[in-house]
């Protein structure tokens, strides 16, 4: 079963959101077959606390426009690794080392990425995997 189409517009009303304050590397994951507590997972980084905390801000905005409110909220104080649980679907805002350290899509490289209109598909890890052994041959 694929997550729900109010899972995907829900996800996709992030990420726009995420993108519009700058957010790198965003990235939408169909996490419904692996997981039953969530449909997708949105996936986004910046470069300093100050900007994770303001591509939050925006997040939970448009989503809150859009008639959606979070259950939980984590992270948000540190600025390093805010988590937005809106049930259907989470949002990780990371910082770029967070990013980098825990590498949520290496994790989940199994899941489909859901495309959104206007934003770009960052590298998938298989790909960096790929190039990764390509350099060292």
């Amino acid at each position: 079963m694929s997550a729900t189409a109010e899972a995907v517009e829900m996800a996709k009303v992030a990420a726009l959101a995420a993108d519009d304050k700058l957010a790198t590397d965003v990235v939408v994951l169909d996490v419904s077959e692996q997981l039953v507590i969530t449909d997708c997972f949105v996936i986004a980084s910046a470069p300093n606390e100050r900007q994770v905390n303001a591509i939050v801000d925006n997040v939970e905005e448009k989503l809150r426009e859009a008639g959606h409110k979070p259950v939980r909220r984590e992270g948000t104080r540190e600025g390093r690794w805010a988590l937005l649980d809106y049930v259907d679907i989470v949002v990780h805002i990371q910082h770029n080392d967070e990013r980098n350290f825990y590498a949520l899509e290496r994790l989940w490289r199994d899941c489909p990425t859901v495309p959104v209109d206007g934003i770009a598909a960052p590298p998938t890890p298989a790909a960096d995997d790929a190039q990764a052994e390509g350099d060292t041959e």
